[in-house]
């Protein structure tokens, strides 16, 4: 092949000719002050609240920083920066990218350890999304929405009998430091194996050390197969402390729309207050109550009411939302607390006196409600926790008149021992959730007074232990049929009093 150079000359100059530089409009600014995670920048007068604002490249900053325009004032724009800002200087360019903030949704994400903006954070490579969506955005309205009916098993006896969460729901996890709320989060995320439910936890605020903590039992346990982690640590900025909750929101929701069910753990929403009053501040809105701004309340509610059950019509899924929020010195009447119980669906309360006393979860059945779950609870369950309510309720009342050391009569006396032993059933280890038929067999044997004749309260663990075991080798029949009829018919009602009269005569028969 022969190249003629004046056949090159014409091609090059036709191609020159025909060339267009892609035009491009970017609004650029200057920074005007920057500081403790925060810039204003003049010069952004077209700049949309939440854009993602870029900070490009300079000499000794070889990547560019990316910032959350915030407030959107006269003469300038607030941002918060998210990531390193100390080498952002005043007289910096800083230009809009036209993007609302957004983060990474999909499959892709189930099984890893993410940042605030949908970054992998666990050595094991990139996350190959394909689709993103706003970390902000309006809740469904009514009309979109189902009422909730269809349980979310936690595996823990005292909640799933007497404080159910349906799916859609938005039930408050809330007590003070150190008293198992993470660990009743965590047991729930875990008994979601093969629930076909998919698990959001998102850390806010926390040691990393912690998180670290979380993960390695999600994964001891099989569990993260089905979760996503979110991480906003307590080194990370601020700004990303603010955003996480949001961007674990958006990662659930796309879940939800494609009607799958899914759950999200916030923990704790007292530390996401506490970053956003930070920034506020930061940017001089005006402080109102405890130094929090005025639309405090607006943060959460906006979060929280993005939870829903979908009418099947618009694809039937489901998000549920389970908040913590830690209380200081077990005061529910605190501002966050406050705000937070109005708008969730119900709240668990765990108590520290409780749980020093070796009653864990260290649930308070009095303060304690769910609002909507008893609608969504299994048949079978609603028709042993009637009985089990009722028998704690007077159990309650009773315990707190013999503390005076009053004499009591046979009747009393009768109540007051099987109250202790259902708060022996009642008593879960961490990380064993249990499932639905055997929460059901034991909550029926000691509510229908199975367990009276066992002196030693010490021995009722085992007992239970030796029951289940009894059960699953003699008459696993009945536990089949529980799962599949999600009732206690008539016909095993009396198959299970068999059962329990047999077991009882081996238990005798190993104790003499």
């Amino acid at each position: 092949m022969v190249l003629r150079l004046d056949e090159i000359t014409a091609r090059l100059q036709q191609e020159i000719a025909a060339f267009e530089a892609p035009i491009e409009v970017v609004e650029v600014g200057t920074v005007v002050e920057v500081g403790d995670g925060i810039a204003r920048i003049s010069g952004l007068g077209g700049a949309m609240a939440s854009e993602l604002i870029e900070f490009p490249p300079k000499p000794g900053r070889p990547h560019s920083v990316m910032g959350i325009a915030f407030n959107l004032e006269h003469d300038n724009v607030g941002v918060i920066i998210m990531g390193e800002y100390t080498e952002i200087e005043e007289g910096d360019i800083a230009r809009t990218t036209g993007r609302i903030i957004s983060v990474p949704v999909g499959e892709a994400l189930i099984g890893r350890v993410v940042n605030a903006l949908g970054q992998p954070i666990d050595g094991k490579g990139p996350i190959h999304c394909t689709s993103y969506r706003p970390i902000e955005r309006i809740a469904p309205n009514v009309v979109l929405r189902k009422e909730v009916d269809t349980p979310v098993q936690t595996g823990i006896k005292a909640i799933d009998s007497m404080i159910p969460i349906g799916r859609g729901q938005r039930e408050l996890i809330i007590g003070d430091r150190q008293t198992g709320k993470t660990a009743l989060a965590i047991d729930t995320i875990i008994n979601q194996k093969g629930q076909d439910m998919i698990c959001i936890y998102v850390a806010i605020g926390q040691k990393l050390a912690q998180v670290a903590q979380v993960v390695a039992t999600l994964e001891k346990y099989g569990a993260m197969e089905h979760t996503i982690v979110v991480v906003a640590s307590a080194s990370d900025p601020a700004a990303l402390q603010y955003i996480a909750p949001y961007a674990g929101c958006a990662m659930g929701e796309e879940f939800m729309e494609q009607g799958k069910d899914a759950l999200i753990v916030y923990d704790d929403l007292l530390k996401h207050a506490w970053s956003y009053r930070q920034v506020s501040l930061l940017l001089r809105r005006p402080p109102g109550r405890e130094a929090f701004p005025g639309d405090i309340f607006y943060l959460h509610s906006r979060l929280l009411e993005r939870a829903a059950k979908m009418h099947p019509d618009y694809g039937g899924g489901s998000l549920t939302a389970l908040p913590i929020v830690e209380t200081q010195a077990g005061d529910v009447s605190a501002y966050i607390p406050t705000n937070v119980i109005s708008i969730t669906d119900g709240q668990i309360y765990l108590e520290s006196d409780l749980f020093y006393a070796g009653i864990r979860p260290a649930l308070n059945v009095g303060i304690s409600v769910s609002r909507v779950g008893g609608k969504a609870q299994v048949k079978a369950m609603r028709q042993v926790a009637g009985r089990l309510k009722l028998e704690m309720a007077q159990f309650g009342e009773v315990s707190a008149f013999a503390q005076f050391g009053a004499e009591l009569d046979q009747a009393t006396r009768r109540q007051l021992d099987r109250g202790l032993r259902i708060r022996e059933i009642l008593k879960q280890p961490q990380y064993e959730p249990m499932p639905l038929e055997q929460q059901v067999m034991i909550l029926y044997a000691v509510t229908n007074g199975h367990l009276d004749d066992v002196e030693k309260l010490e021995d009722i663990r085992r007992w239970e232990q030796a029951f289940h075991s009894f059960m699953s080798t003699n008459h696993p029949a009945i536990g089949q049929a529980i799962v599949r009829e999600k009732e206690l018919s008539a016909e095993t009602t009396a198959a299970l009093e068999a059962a329990l009269a047999e077991f009882k005569e081996v238990w005798r028969r190993q104790a003499g």
